[in-house]
């Protein structure tokens, strides 16, 4: 049987592990009586640990949400990966790379030696690659307040900077915050405008209180980053085109990336694919990286382009032939 302390350590880490646990199968993992789990049970409560315990034949316990941070009991992997995650953590949420510098020096004071070892050996042997440009930072306290509204579906009112530097009042009702690259954009129901809006983060600045709640929509379709992607990318493009693809939908969508464009079936053996780059010499590559034939109507310069891509591979394969 395992002393009281090393019992107590156990106990926590099985509440920790699952969200309820029958007082009997508790018993059974640490090798006890009943009685002498509901006395563990109570030195945990006595050390600040919120177990909440049930009565009846289904009773049991389950660990609550307390005032106070309580100490956690990782395992191996799990350490490495949160050491993991806070030494790479986002620098595009502002204040987060102090914070999780930090949390990291806690955890790797207590950290066994075998476990600080590898996680040194990552430090000491990646290099991550610059930014080529600093990305804009978001508070901390917005992503909360964003995520709040999303998840009890509450009406926001915010205040949203354009491009100009203006600033226009705005309501919506949240849908998904979505993370691409060093950005953070909101999906939502524009209220006024009646319809799915993309918001950046890093430009507005919500009015509070939230509310009132209203009910769920449809998502926009294909999903909130999904709509993120193709409105982001299709609001860059310099160049746009509308390609035939001989290819059933589903294909043509496994091989691009959302951010390349949008795919509408024709039947089931051919499909649109509406898509569009910075340049000619992009929108070509993305077409040859489909693997498929495809026919090509306008704009004028990528028939242009591609006939003159063309004419080179076929000359790159001449003296082969």
């Amino acid at each position: 049987m395992l002393e009281t302390s090393a019992r107590l350590l156990r106990l926590l880490s099985l509440l920790q592990a699952r969200r309820d646990w029958p007082g009997r199968d508790l018993a059974d993992r640490l090798g006890v009586s009943d009685r002498t789990v509901r006395r563990d049970v109570e030195r945990l409560r006595d050390l600040g640990y919120p177990v909440h315990a049930s009565r009846g034949t289904d009773g049991g316990y389950r660990l609550g949400a307390g005032t106070a941070m309580p100490p956690l009991l990782l395992d191996d992997e799990e350490a490495v990966a949160v050491a993991i995650g806070l030494r790479t953590a986002v620098e595009s949420v502002a204040g987060m790379a102090e914070t999780s510098a930090r949390a990291l020096t806690k955890l790797e004071q207590v950290l066994p030696s075998r476990l600080r070892h590898r996680v040194d050996a990552l430090r000491a042997s990646t290099e991550p690659v610059p930014a080529d440009r600093p990305g804009p930072t978001v508070d901390a306290a917005v992503l909360s307040i964003l995520a709040t509204a999303c998840r009890n579906r509450e009406r926001l009112r915010f205040d949203y900077r354009a491009h100009d530097g203006s600033s226009t009042p705005r309501a919506a009702e949240p849908h998904r915050i979505v993370s691409w690259g060093r950005r953070w954009y909101l999906v939502a129901w524009d209220v006024d405008r009646h319809d799915w809006r993309t918001f950046r983060v890093d430009r507005l600045t919500p009015r509070t209180p939230t509310g009132p709640r209203f009910p769920p929509r449809d998502p926009p379709e294909g999903g909130a980053a999904a709509y993120v992607a193709r409105g982001v990318s299709s609001a860059a493009w310099r160049h746009r085109a509308r390609i035939v693809v001989h290819a059933p939908a589903d294909v043509v969508t496994e091989r691009i990336n959302p951010a390349v464009g949008v795919v509408e079936a024709i039947d089931d053996d051919t499909c649109v694919l509406d898509t569009g780059a910075e340049t000619i010499h992009t929108l070509a590559v993305h077409l040859g990286l489909l693997d498929l034939d495809f026919d090509v109507s306008e704009p004028p310069e990528l028939i242009e382009h591609l006939r003159l891509v063309a004419a080179r591979f076929t000359r790159a394969t001449a003296v082969a032939g």
